[in-house]
């Protein structure tokens, strides 16, 4: 089997791949220190198996796993053996081994891998057909002084909840309503918006910069909170 290394530890890393070198069953391809390069890794290479941290710096092993699509099988290592139950409510993780590893418990870690079947997906087809009835409207109406009036999807940047209402900032004008953010929304196609914060939603498609916990949009920058960050990378065409 192939696999990579995920681990902001650099001894912790050295001791699974030592590991590895040990077993001829699993070979090393990568080793990563950060979930992000190892995103970018995943985007053009197929591997069998993943050990992965769940403890990193602003992007946890649970995060991770929540931003591939297809995850392979994924055994995790941590110091912290209060997150089992919560790791085997996902379907890829074959394994949960705890710091320090030793080579016995390890190698008992890949027969389980080896014997581990992935749980097969649904059909993509309900999916597809829900995408497209999200695109079969292009714009939205919207009510300003008993007015409609009309706002192509394309054109918004941003909708930032304000109370009881919700400023719409567009490529040529904002707009305040009187709605919530939950009920705009239902009326957004998926394929572009994207909650990214219990105050906002972006069109993702006009993000220009990504840095720590935040997006540029035009102007603006705006906070992703932890529990959207991995939704968001899933959804990016990471090179």
């Amino acid at each position: 089997m192939n696999c990579i290394i995920i681990d902001d530890e650099a001894l912790a890393r050295s001791i699974i791949r030592n590991h590895c070198e040990k077993s001829t069953d699993v070979e090393v391809v990568a080793q990563f220190e950060n979930a992000i390069s190892a995103i970018k890794y995943l985007n053009q290479n197929e591997v069998d198996l993943i050990f992965l941290d769940i403890h990193m710096p602003d992007f946890t092993g649970f995060d991770f796993i929540q931003t591939l699509k297809s995850p392979p099988k994924i055994i995790l290592t941590t110091s912290d053996r209060n997150f089992a139950i919560e790791a085997f409510e996902y379907d890829c993780i074959v394994d949960y081994l705890v710091k320090p590893v030793g080579l016995p418990r390890f190698l008992k870690a890949i027969q389980k891998a080896q014997q581990f079947s992935l749980t097969s997906k649904e059909p993509a087809a309900p999916a597809a057909a829900t995408e497209a009835k999200q695109e079969e409207g292009k714009d939205l109406y919207i009510n300003i002084d008993r007015r409609l009036i009309k706002i192509d999807f394309d054109s918004i940047l941003i909708i930032e909840a304000k109370g009881d209402y919700i400023l719409i900032k567009t490529e040529g004008k904002n707009y305040t309503v009187h709605s919530t953010l939950k009920k705009i929304e239902e009326k957004l196609p998926e394929s572009k918006f994207l909650k990214i914060h219990r105050s906002y939603v972006i069109n993702f498609h006009k993000i220009i910069d990504i840095e720590d916990n935040s997006v540029l949009i035009a102007k603006d920058v705006i906070p992703i909170s932890r529990s959207n960050r991995p939704i968001l990378m899933k959804r990016l065409n990471l090179l």
